[in-house]
């Protein structure tokens, strides 16, 4: 009689290893803002992170291809006049950013192909509607442009960044401290700071059903799986840290509750749909650890843990289009530090084949959105994010749309993006030319480094030419000193030659009798 002793999972093996230090990036000066967030965001194109900055709020954005020690005069992404404390790419557009700050504003920036030459501080859009801090952004994730916020005023407002309108704002009875879209973006997950969880219809504010998450007081978390269960991360009264997971409509009754260890620092926990993989990340912790979600008891199942020697300050993880299929990674932390350094950890199953696992890799989120903003909120459409096979090494499926900065309502964020692959490049927008405003900025952009490199040529030609005035001075300054010295010593000579004559002494001139030498002769 034979009988199965471990459990068969094609994730069993994963495992975390570190990049080479010249691979990760450094010296970054990572916020020090007591709002619990993972401070960081990553696409296939950059890599976002919220830093210290003088006189306002300020986040970094770096391309994948510039890795490395950052330089101290970096340009940032500048326009807040308060602390950023969130940060989030959008779903459908790899160069279109939002931040949430202290100053009560969300803004949405649009990022060139190459990352940043010079610091930026006008954004596309600008979301004026919170009357305090701005803790939480949360794109749709099948819905072009609609952009949820969340305040410490309590409330939790759905944008449309095209138009750059709020489509309605809701308030909750408590701080939210999380948010999390489903699956479809139907619904909307809270977590407050009065301990409950909140399933809210995103259309009406309306609150479906609330329940006691964990007892602790400190911040809980909580996240949709794609099978439409909630997993959730908080504490209990003695301040042990632990994981649930639960079913919509029976919040209250948790299907798993695990306890982890005892310790601070909120666990963050991070979902791979594709996978079913949850990764728990917690703020001051140097351990990552991941499970799996199978529908078999005990319903989450322990992988393993990878350690690090320094604590976390952040964490940013990258979508599943990133990811290096050719090593069969199945997915890449971006871990921060408190020192400045941001650790690139692959994740990773053991295969020795080279070619493409298909299981693996099944179809993942594309770029590419269902809805648009208008089919989502007047008609009240509700779709699955459209998805993409990863055989051909993922990255983006469609060209992104250059996003000019425009004042007009609706803005350029608006348009609709095509569908389909092929419906890009038989586009009318796609085919049409340059914009006036496309060639009034390019312009500007090229005048603007004609002028730095003409500044740059003559300050170097200044500089030399500043040395040259200063080596003459100081020769000029030498010979007047020799010249005055000279003089005294003539005058000393011919004190001298008097004496003498005086007392009867004839002098032998050498035949110059008695004139005084000219400077050339010897």
């Amino acid at each position: 009689m034979s009988f199965r002793v471990v459990r068969q999972s094609k994730f069993r093996h994963v495992f975390g290893s570190n990049l080479k230090r010249e691979q990760c990036y450094d010296n970054i000066r990572v916020s020090k803002a007591s709002w619990d967030s993972t401070f960081c965001s990553v696409n296939p194109k950059f890599f976002a992170v919220i830093v210290e900055s003088g006189g306002g709020g300020a986040f970094l954005v770096i391309p994948h291809t510039k890795t490395g020690r950052v330089t101290p005069d970096h340009p940032l992404v500048a326009g807040h006049k308060g602390p950023v404390l969130d940060i989030a790419w959008c779903n459908h557009n790899d160069n279109v950013i939002a931040s949430a700050s202290e100053d009560c504003t969300v803004k949405v920036w649009q990022i060139p192909d190459g990352g940043i030459t010079r610091t930026m501080t006008e954004c596309v859009v600008d979301l004026v509607f919170h009357q305090r801090r701005v803790g939480i952004v949360l794109w749709h994730p099948s819905a072009q442009n609609i952009l949820l916020s969340a305040g410490s005023d309590n409330n939790v407002c759905i944008w449309n960044v095209g138009t750059g309108e709020c489509l309605l704002n809701f308030t909750l009875p408590e701080l939210v401290l999380s948010g999390c879209w489903n699956w479809d973006g139907s619904e909307v997950l809270f977590t407050c700071k009065d301990k409950k969880i909140r399933r809210v219809d995103p259309r009406d504010g309306t609150v479906e059903e609330e329940a006691i998450a964990h007892e602790g007081s400190k911040g809980a978390r909580a996240i949709y799986l794609k099978n439409g269960l909630v997993f959730t991360t908080g504490f209990t009264k003695h301040s042990e840290r632990q994981y649930s997971l639960r079913a919509p409509g029976h919040l209250d009754d948790p299907i798993v509750m695990v306890e982890l260890d005892t310790s601070n620092g909120v666990m963050f926990p991070i979902y791979d749909p594709d996978t079913n993989l949850v990764y728990l990340c917690g703020k001051g912790d140097s351990v990552v650890r991941y499970f799996e979600i199978t529908p078999e008891p005990p319903f989450v199942h322990y992988i393993n843990t990878f350690q690090t020697p320094d604590p976390q300050r952040g964490v940013g993880f990258m979508p599943k289009r990133g990811c290096d299929v050719s090593t069969c990674e199945i997915s890449r932390f971006y871990r921060l530090n408190n020192n400045g350094f941001c650790q690139v950890i692959p994740f990773k199953v053991p295969r020795k084949s080279e070619l493409f696992q298909e299981d693996l890799y099944p179809d993942t989120q594309a770029d590419i959105p269902a809805l648009t903003a208008d089919e989502w909120w007047t008609q009240k459409k509700n779709a699955d994010p459209v998805m993409m096979s990863m055989a051909d090494g993922g990255g983006s499926t469609n060209q992104q749309e250059e996003l000019v900065v425009s004042k007009t309502t609706p803005n350029i964020l608006n348009k609709a993006i095509p569908t389909g692959g092929a419906a890009s490049g038989s586009s009318p927008l796609a085919a049409a030319g340059p914009s006036e405003a496309d060639m009034k900025k390019l312009t500007a952009m090229v005048l603007d480094e004609c002028h730095r490199q003409i500044q740059e040529a003559t300050g170097k030609q200044q500089g030399k030419i500043d040395e040259l005035n200063a080596e003459i001075r100081k020769l000029k300054a030498m010979i007047v000193k020799h010249e005055t010295r000279i003089r005294t010593l003539e005058t000393k000579n011919k004190e001298q030659e008097k004496q003498l004559i005086s007392q009867g002494i004839h002098l032998n001139n050498n035949g110059h009798g008695g004139e005084d030498l000219d400077p050339d002769e010897v």
